[in-house]
Order: C-alpha cells, then sequence, then structure tokens
C-alpha cells in the first residue's frame, strides 16, 4: 500500500504521468473494438429475454418452508429441463417464501401435463390439483415495463445534459459525457448478451443503476479537468496536458472508488449465479458488475480524450498547443533557436520574438534570421604572457632593465604636454 500511494502522490504532483490524452488513436482503437465486439455479440448471439418480456407460463408450488430451499429448487430445474419439452429447456426456478417458482414459455396442453408430471415426481406433493398452481403471463406486460424504461432513461439523460451543461458551463462535456456513457451500455449489453442471462426486469434496473455511477465518476474528473485548464493552467501549458494531469490526479481516486463499488457486488453475483443456481439477483448484479468496470475505464479514457478532440477545434486552445510545443521544444535544445551569424551579417538592434510571430512557432527555426552584435576586434596579446596588452599612456621605449619594451617615465609636470 506504500507504494500504491507514493505512486498516487506521484501522479498528483505530476512527477509521473501516464498519457490518456495524448494517445488517441490506441484508446480509440481499444474503445471500438470493444464496442464493435459487444455490437457483433447482440447482433449474432442476441438477448435472452425473459417471459416477463416475451410471455409465458408460471407454475407456482406450495411445498412448505421446509421443502423451499435451494436443494429442491435445483432438481427441479434439472427435472424440468430433462423432460424434453420444448420451450421449457431452461426453466428458471426460484424460491418465493413457502413455494418454489417454475418459469417456462409458452406451453401447449400436452407440454404442460409433461411439466406437472416433472414436478410432481421430482417434489412430494400431497394435492396436484390444489398445490401446484399455473399462470400465464402476458408479453404485455413486459412491453409496458420496457416502454417506461426507454421513457425514464430519455429522461434521465435530458436532465444529466442540462445539467453538467449549467453547471461546468461547457456543452462539450455534456456531448463527452452522453459519449462515455454510451460506451459503458453497450458493453455492458454485449456481455450479457454474451453470458445467456434472461434479461429479466430485474436486468434493467441495474442497467439503469450504472448511468448513475458512470456520470458520476466522470462528472468528478471533468471537475478536475476544469480546475486545472481555468484556475491552474500553468504558462506554456496546453489544454491537453492539462487535461491528462487531471485524469493523472483522479485516477487513483477513481480506481479505489470502483473496487469498493465492484467487491460486494461481485460477491453477490457469485453467490446468485454459483451458490444459488439461479436467481434474480445475478441478472441485478451482472449488470451493474459489468457497468460500473466499464463505467471506471470510460471516466479515464474515453471521456477526457473525446473532450479534448472537440475543444481542439477553438483558437484559444490552438494558441496554446502551439505555444506548448515551442516550449518543449526549447527546453529539448536551448540553442535550437540562436540565429546564426556570420562575419558579414550586417549588425542590427531587433529581436526576434517568437511570440509575435505564431505562424513561426511550428518551424524548427525562424525563416529570418537576425544577426547578432558584431564581436569587438581584439587588442594584439603580450607574446608568451597568455594576457592582452595594455593601453600605453606614453612613449614606448626600450628598457635594458626589463629586456624589453617600456613606457617611458614622464615628470609629472610634463606629463599631458607635447
Amino acid at each position: 500500500m506504500g507504494k500504491f500511494s507514493r505512486l498516487g502522490n506521484e501522479l498528483y504532483n505530476g512527477r509521473r504521468s501516464i498519457d490518456f490524452v495524448g494517445r488517441k488513436p490506441l484508446w480509440y482503437a481499444i474503445s471500438l473494438v470493444l464496442v464493435g465486439l459487444a455490437i457483433g455479440v447482440v447482433l449474432i448471439k442476441g438477448l435472452n429475454f425473459g417471459i416477463e418480456f416475451t410471455g409465458g407460463t408460471q407454475y407456482r408450488v406450495a411445498v412448505g418452508a421446509s421443502e423451499a430451499t435451494q436443494d429442491n429448487a435445483d432438481a427441479l430445474r434439472a427435472a424440468v429441463a430433462d423432460a424434453g419439452v420444448e420451450g421449457a429447456e431452461s426453466p428458471v426456478v426460484t424460491t418465493a417464501g413457502e413455494s418454489l417458482l417454475i418459469q417456462v414459455e409458452d406451453l401447449t396442453a400436452e407440454e404442460n401435463d409433461q411439466v406437472v408430471a416433472a414436478i410432481t415426481d421430482t417434489i412430494a406433493v400431497d394435492d396436484p390439483l390444489n398445490d401446484i398452481s399455473q399462470d400465464e403471463i402476458g408479453a404485455s406486460w413486459g412491453q409496458r415495463v420496457a416502454e417506461r424504461a426507454a421513457i425514464g432513461v430519455a429522461v434521465f439523460l435530458a436532465l444529466t445534459m442540462v445539467f453538467i451543461w449549467i453547471y461546468f458551463r461547457e456543452w462539450k462535456m455534456s456531448i463527452a459525457a452522453m459519449v462515455a456513457l454510451a460506451h459503458d451500455i453497450a458493453i455492458t449489453v454485449g456481455i450479457y448478451a454474451l453470458s445467456g442471462f434472461p434479461v429479466t426486469p430485474s436486468a434493467v434496473t441495474g442497467l439503469l443503476a450504472i448511468l448513475g455511477f458512470s456520470l458520476y465518476d466522470t462528472v468528478v474528473v471533468f471537475d478536475k479537468v476544469r480546475e486545472n485548464t481555468n484556475e491552474y493552467l500553468q504558462p506554456g501549458q496546453s489544454y491537453s496536458d492539462a487535461a491528462n494531469l487531471a485524469v493523472n490526479q483522479t485516477l487513483v481516486r477513481s480506481i479505489n472508488t470502483g473496487i469498493v463499488a465492484l467487491i460486494p457486488i461481485g460477491a453477490i453475483l457469485w453467490v446468485s449465479a454459483i451458490q444459488l443456481g439461479a436467481s434474480s439477483l445475478q441478472d441485478l448484479a451482472l449488470s451493474q458488475f459489468v457497468g460500473m468496470a466499464a463505467g471506471v475505464y470510460s471516466s479515464v479514457v474515453i471521456a477526457p480524450r473525446v473532450l479534448v478532440h472537440l475543444k481542439g477545434t477553438e483558437t484559444e486552445v490552438k494558441l496554446q498547443e502551439r505555444h506548448a510545443k515551442a516550449k518543449a521544444r526549447a527546453q529539448a535544445d536551448r540553442y535550437a533557436m540562436v540565429p546564426a551569424v556570420t562575419s558579414d551579417t550586417p549588425a542590427t538592434d531587433e529581436v526576434w520574438d517568437p511570440e509575435a510571430d505564431p505562424e513561426l512557432v511550428d518551424d524548427a527555426t525562424p525563416e529570418v534570421q537576425q544577426p547578432a552584435a558584431p564581436t569587438p576586434e581584439r587588442r594584439p596579446e603580450a607574446s608568451g604572457r597568455g594576457r592582452v596588452v595594455p593601453q600605453t599612456k606614453g612613449e614606448v621605449r626600450p628598457s635594458g632593465a626589463a629586456g624589453r619594451q617600456q613606457p617611458s617615465r614622464v615628470t609629472r609636470s610634463k606629463r599631458g604636454k607635447k
């Protein structure tokens, strides 16, 4: 945990950074592949809608509290599936108080008798006529549920887009959040189709629940992006760099929140699917587990990347990007922008300013090179001494004592006179 804490601190301070925003082809390719596979599974395999949406038959077997156990439910499920009745190959058997519920597709009278016989052969029933009740479930109820769920989702998404627009004062953040949300829903539906779990009202409830979780995590990341790009934008820092820093600063928090949420959901999924065999809880848990995991991924990778992509068309953001590239080149090679000077270059007092001409920022060197100040002519050096000969103030004469040329001494009264 100490290393993980240090990693989070380094990510927050910017000493270490994962490029979530800059690697646009990589992250877009991964997301497109995941969404494409999910849509392909739905188109090829299809969704296994429960009898609440397609209609069917439900049997309620009153066995008493002591017999309404999961073991009897598993035995009854296997007996009905082995009866060879078309439409009852994958029955849904659950416990409900002192009864066992068996749900199958629509059956004929002969097929109904075969299912009842399989039930009585497996479970001891005193009076089959009174202890086994049969109900027909119409598809109209499931259609009403689907219609109301679609209306609820549409209203929820519309209100969410307006809220994000008003809160951040940026409509592009609303679009990015909706793209990330569509990504999560597509992956969740694809995994659900791949698992073969029946689509029940519980599954629809779980799908609606992940909308709130995904948007919550995305709003937290966007809030940090707004803070970095408006209040704490550094000189020479581009919008994409500030957004990427915001993602790194919230990365550990997003991971921790996702793990804390996924652990109990994973436990419910394990118990309902493995321990209980089949239960309405597994429909709810699977959709929530997959949706929350996809929500953590999309809030870190998809939403910020789409936001930067949309903001990249703004003039101010383009100028910030140019200045950031120029600063990066200057830090990489501090002498790359020094103008070349030749001996015949005319002297000038003008200094080239890259900020004054943004078109020259993207070039390695400016098109018009301005010379530096001319180098002053050097005086002759003293032979063998390695130093510059000083200016003489008087007549230079040979000196026998020094063995070289020396300035002659003149009396103070004769100095300055000729």
